[in-house]
């Protein structure tokens, strides 16, 4: 007698489960990641392993600075707009009652920019990428003027929504036509089930896998999508051959625009963060001090215990490296000064969305909520799930004034796909349990399962592999286009003892906002 899963829907209905899984090799998880980790300690910079004799890196000679006065407007519908911050990535100011503004900035700083109000379409290229500033140019006198005219959302964005699409990381036009083909109609789907509302997308960092030509493609696709994006910089978005963290961006900002920034919609307010820093060769988690100065400043204008979201590659914060083992998280992993970063948003109401580890989970640490995402591309386009099982996909969030709710969309799946169901044995180390994925499981969200109809109770949660992952990913020539990959323990599995001797088991999960999911085992 055999077991299959099949997802239940909305209408109570039964789909095909996507894959079924039996047990993979859990015992040898760690060699070719031991393997990876070693070579990158090799390959760091000299500075960081400790070598005083060694050559320092050349760097350009910075140029003389010289002030620059820079005068403008922000108007919409006719008429100036007061109180809109306005930064040149340091210094930020307010426009007067008729939308003036005036700061002085130095050739130092690259952008001015606006913090789009509320009410107010977000400014794009004519690719769709959001426009939210102006380069910083000198005339003879030292001197800029320059205008930010803004268009009023017929619709209004007290209630709005965000496609949140963490690690798109294209390489190839392999991997690129999937994400056209199978990426791109997915989020015309979702923006059709949102309706009317605002909407607007986030390429939450390492858009780009080093091949930074395909940003054309890119921004073909989000103009086919329709809705503005605003991109957050990646440890792959970066122009390598530069030597300094300054000179990386050069591609990106040509691109996009400035690293750092903010823009309000509804009553929420969105910091968008650059914490890749690069140090020539390699990188870390940091978030500057001159980025850190312009947050402070940029925060001391929104009004303590507002909702603030901030979108940045790099995690503040994740438990990967407990859960694999090791004593404390890598550099590359985590924001190494965050602590700097929480105090400036612990007076607020604070969402965190970050991508980078190509996996679904979230941390509670500095008094903020941060959600590490799932990945677009899952594990690096080779197959449809990433190496902790969840499905490739992106993030749909829904703001009613203050509050926001979220769900994770995987890519060509109905919307309550939330979990993935397994049989007993698919575990080796639990040959007697059932046990379910929840990737988008967090604080709050309750996991039963239940028998013949009959509620049998809450599923406990473990760290373990994920079945199908091991199945796909373990082994010395899985999977074949990226050998190197191998399946990551995961906190969000769920197991029970559930009776063999039932004819039908099916597990719930209910998130925070009472909404249910459920996907049923069947002889």
């Amino acid at each position: 007698m055999s077991w299959s899963g099949e997802r239940e829907t909305r209408s109570g209905g039964l789909a095909p489960a996507s894959h079924s899984a039996g047990p993979g090799p859990l015992e040898s998880r760690f060699d070719r990641r031991d393997f990876l980790r070693v070579a990158t300690a090799i390959t760091l910079p000299s500075i960081f392993r400790g070598d005083p004799y060694a050559p320092i890196p050349r760097v350009p000679r910075p140029r003389a600075l010289a002030p620059i006065r820079i005068r403008g407007r922000v108007h919409g519908a006719g008429k100036g707009l007061a109180g809109v911050s306005v930064s040149d990535g340091l210094q930020v100011v307010a426009t007067d009652r008729d939308g003036r503004f005036e700061l002085v900035a130095d050739t130092g700083r690259r952008f001015v920019t606006i913090s789009v109000p509320s009410g107010y379409a977000l400014p794009t290229h004519s690719t769709g990428t959001a426009r939210c500033f102006q380069r910083i140019t000198s005339g003879p006198t030292g001197e800029m003027r320059t205008e930010f005219p803004l268009t009023v959302l017929p619709e209004g964005d007290h209630r709005h929504a965000f496609l949140l699409l963490a690690d798109i990381q294209t390489q190839n036009v392999a991997h690129m036509a999937r994400f056209r083909q199978e990426t791109v109609p997915d989020l015309r789907k979702t923006l059709s089930r949102l309706g009317a509302m605002s909407v607007f997308g986030v390429g939450d960092g390492d858009i780009m896998w080093d091949e930074l030509t395909l940003y054309d493609d890119y921004e073909t696709l989000v103009n086919q999508v329709g809705i503005p994006f605003v991109q957050v910089v990646g440890n792959h978005d970066l122009d390598l051959r530069e030597s300094t963290d300054e000179g990386s961006t050069t591609t990106f900002e040509r691109r996009f625009g400035p690293r750092y920034y903010s823009f309000d919609r509804g009553e929420i307010h969105y910091v968008v963060l650059d914490d890749a820093f690069y140090y020539g060769g390699a990188y870390l988690g940091y978030v500057p001090a001159d980025q850190l100065s312009w947050l402070a400043n940029d925060l001391a204008r929104v009004e303590r215990g507002r909702t603030v979201v901030v979108f940045a590659h790099i995690p503040l914060y994740t438990d990967i490296f407990a859960r694999r083992g090791e004593a404390a998280p890598g550099i590359a992993q985590v924001v190494t000064n965050r602590e700097a970063v929480y105090r400036l948003l612990q007076p607020y109401r604070t969402t965190v969305l970050s991508g980078h580890l190509h996996e679904s989970t979230f941390s509670t640490e500095g008094g903020v909520w941060e959600r590490n995402h799932g990945a677009a591309c899952g594990a690096w386009w080779t197959g449809e799930i990433g190496y902790d099982g969840t499905p490739n996909g992106y993030g749909i969030f829904e703001a009613s004034g203050s509050e926001l709710r979220w769900t994770y969309q995987s890519t060509g799946k109905d919307a309550g796909h939330q979990l993935r169901t397994y049989a007993w044995g698919a575990d080796p180390r639990a040959p007697e349990e059932i046990l379910a994925n929840v990737w988008s499981w967090e604080p709050g969200w309750t996991v039963a399962w239940y028998e013949d109809g009959e509620r049998r109770g809450s599923m406990a949660r473990r760290t373990g592999l994920d079945p199908l992952a091991s199945q796909l990913f373990s082994g010395p020539k899985l999977p074949a286009t990226r050998e190197w990959i191998e399946p990551v323990p995961t906190s969000h599995l769920f197991y029970a003892p559930a009776s063999r001797q039932a004819r039908e088991i099916r597990v719930e999960a209910t998130d925070r906002s009472g909404r249910t999911f459920s996907e049923v085992l069947r002889r």
